[in-house]
C-alpha cells in the first residue's frame, strides 16, 4: 500500500516526489480537493525538488515536509493595495470574489488557446487523456479543476494584456507559465497563458510587436520555443543557467547567470541589456514575467537576489518600460514561480511588484 508519497505505479522513484501543492493553493477557488494535493509526480531534478505535503496548520496554510508551496494571504493584500487600501494578516478569499465576478468573460476560449497549442494536446486535455508520461513531465496530476484553472489563467493574462495597452501598466495575480510547449505541457504549466494572450491580441490587431521579459530564476523554455523565429515577439530570459529545465531552446536573447549570482551583477547586466531590446524592438507591450524564485532562500532556485534586490528589479522594467522608443510600452504583469522557505517571503516579494506597479502607473498618469 503506497504511502502518501509514494505512487504503486512508480516505485523506481521512491523518495522523489513532489505534489502539486503550490499550483493547488493558487487555484484553490476552482475546487481542487486535498486527494488532489496527495496525488504525487515525480520530478526530474531531485536536487532542485524536495518532498511537499499538505498538512495545514491552525491558520490552514499548507505545510510541507521541506518545500513549502503557496502564496496564502498574497490574493488579499495584493487586491488590497491595488485597490490603495491598508494592507491586512487576515487573509480572506478575496481574489476568488473578485475573478468570479467577471464570469466567463475572463476565461480564455478555446479557439483562443488553439492559437498556440496543438490540437492533438487540446483534446488529451479536453478529455482528460494525457498519459502518466505526460503527466510526470507536466510535474502535477492532471484534473478538470487543473484545466479549468488553466484556462482561467490564459483568460486572465489576455485581459491584462488588453488593461495594459489601454492604461499602460496592469497585473495579474497569476499566469506565467511559461513551460508549456505547444504540443505538452512541462514543470507545473498545462498551457502557456502568455504566448496565449499575445496570439489572441495580435489576432483582433490590438497590438502587433511585443516582447516577453522573463525573469523568473527558470529558463523560459515554451515560450521560446512558441515564439522562435517571429520577428513580432521578441523573448528575452534572464535565468539560472544550472537549473530546470535541462533543454533550454534559445530566446531571442538569453542571459544564463551562475550560481549565487547577487543583486549588483544581476541589476547591472538588467540595466545592460532591457534598455538596448526595448530600443531595439520598440514594442508596444511588454509582458513582464516577475518570477519571486530568483530569491536567496527559494527552494527551487539557486541565484542570490535579496528581498531589495528583487523590489529595484521590478522598479528597473517599469522605469525602463516608461521611456521605451520614445513613447513608452505597455506592461501586462504575471507573477510566475515562487517558493521561499517562508512562504511570507514570497508574499512579500509579490506585493512588493504589486506596490511598485502601482507606483509607477500613477508616475504615467
Amino acid at each position: 500500500m503506497p504511502g502518501p508519497y509514494e505512487h504503486a505505479a512508480l516505485p523506481a522513484y521512491k523518495g522523489k516526489y513532489v505534489t502539486g501543492a503550490y499550483e493547488i493553493l493558487r487555484f484553490r477557488i476552482t475546487g481542487y480537493s486535498e486527494a488532489d494535493c496527495r496525488s504525487p509526480v515525480v520530478c526530474r531534478n531531485p536536487r532542485r525538488y524536495t518532498v511537499a505535503g499538505v498538512d495545514r496548520d491552525s491558520k490552514g496554510r499548507i505545510l510541507g515536509d521541506g518545500v513549502i508551496f503557496g502564496l496564502y494571504g498574497l490574493e488579499a493584500n495584493a487586491v488590497r493595495i491595488l485597490l490603495g487600501e491598508g494592507e491586512t494578516d487576515k487573509a480572506p478569499s478575496v481574489l476568488g470574489h473578485k475573478i468570479n465576478s467577471f464570469g466567463s468573460s475572463v476565461l480564455g476560449r478555446d479557439d483562443q488557446v488553439a492559437l498556440v497549442h496543438t490540437s492533438d494536446y487540446l483534446l488529451k486535455i479536453k478529455t482528460g487523456t494525457l498519459s502518466l508520461e505526460e503527466q510526470l513531465v507536466l510535474e502535477v496530476p492532471f484534473s478538470p479543476a487543473l484545466r479549468d484553472a488553466a484556462w482561467l489563467c490564459a483568460g486572465g493574462s489576455t485581459l491584462a494584456g488588453r488593461l495594459a495597452l489601454e492604461r499602460g501598466i496592469a497585473l495579474h495575480l497569476g499566469g506565467g507559465f511559461h513551460h508549456a510547449f505547444p504540443d505538452h505541457g512541462e514543470g507545473f504549466c498545462l498551457i502557456n497563458d502568455v504566448a496565449i494572450a499575445l496570439r489572441a491580441l495580435q489576432r483582433e490587431g490590438t497590438v502587433r510587436r511585443a516582447a516577453v521579459v522573463d525573469l523568473d530564476v527558470h529558463h523560459g523554455n515554451g515560450t521560446a520555443a512558441v515564439f522562435q523565429g517571429d520577428a513580432d515577439v521578441f523573448t528575452f530570459s534572464m535565468h539560472q543557467q544550472r537549473n530546470y529545465p535541462a533543454w533550454k531552446p534559445p530566446s531571442d536573447l538569453d542571459i544564463g547567470l551562475e550560481d549565487g549570482t547577487g543583486d549588483a551583477e544581476y541589476l547591472a547586466l538588467l540595466e545592460t541589456h532591457l534598455p538596448e531590446l526595448l530600443d531595439k524592438h520598440r514594442p508596444a507591450l511588454v509582458f513582464y514575467l516577475a518570477g519571486a524564485d530568483p530569491y536567496r532562500f527559494d527552494q527551487l532556485g539557486g541565484l542570490g537576489l535579496s528581498l531589495e534586490g528583487l523590489r529595484r528589479r521590478d522598479e528597473l522594467v517599469f522605469e525602463r518600460t516608461r521611456g521605451a522608443g520614445g513613447g513608452g510600452a505597455a506592461v501586462a504583469v504575471c507573477l510566475a514561480g515562487g517558493y521561499a522557505l517562508r512562504t511570507d517571503d514570497t508574499i512579500e516579494i509579490h506585493c512588493n511588484t504589486v506596490r511598485t506597479a502601482r507606483e509607477a502607473l500613477a508616475r504615467r498618469a
